[in-house]
């Protein structure tokens, strides 16, 4: 019968076949990756040609007081003030209906483009040059959609702002009785 094995006796690699291992497993590695590696040394050369990486260092390098100098600038009113109005600008935007106002911005482009193909003399226009021009449909149309503009203005807003009443209780920016 056999014996019971008592005692395991474990395989030691030297230093030398470790170190050859693991050069081998980094070969292995580099080879594997090698388009990463060397589209990881392009964008390094790029950052070092630029001054990317001297400006890097130099900012960990003065990580502390950087750091503070931020900290600081972050803690002032001013900055205080302009995230508010950053996060109110972003609020508003938020509530702009883009299809209502597409027609408006292309207008508006269109009046730009007019406006820079015109001749710029200073030339005088008259009360009656004004009534006259105001047979042209185009100017009819801009005057009417210009009144419709100041109307919309003019109208109550304050059960609509976002300062004023939390936002479950805000009403839409929407009118589908009221077509430009």
């Amino acid at each position: 019968m056999a014996k019971a094995i008592k005692k395991i006796e474990r395989i030691e690699l030297s230093e030398e076949e470790k170190r050859k291992k693991d050069l081998r497993q980094i070969e292995d590695s580099l080879i594997k990756n090698k388009q990463a590696l060397l589209d990881t040394l392009d964008l390094v050369k790029h950052m070092h040609d630029r001054g990317v990486i001297s400006l890097l260092s130099g900012l960990f390098a003065e990580g502390d007081k950087v750091l503070q100098i931020l900290i600081k600038k972050a803690d002032s009113k001013e900055t205080a003030n302009t995230l508010k109005n950053l996060l109110l600008m972003a609020g508003v935007l938020g509530t702009l209906n883009v299809k209502q106002l597409e027609p408006i911005l292309l207008k508006l482009n269109a009046g730009i483009a007019r406006v820079s193909e015109s001749k710029d003399d200073d030339g005088e226009i008259g009360y009656f040059d004004i009534v006259r021009s105001l047979k042209d449909p185009e100017i009819n149309r801009s005057i009417a959609f210009f009144f419709e503009f100041l109307k919309g203005m003019g109208s109550e807003t304050s059960h609509l702002e976002r300062t004023t009443q939390l936002p479950e209780h805000q009403a839409q920016h929407a009118n589908p009785d009221h077509h430009l």
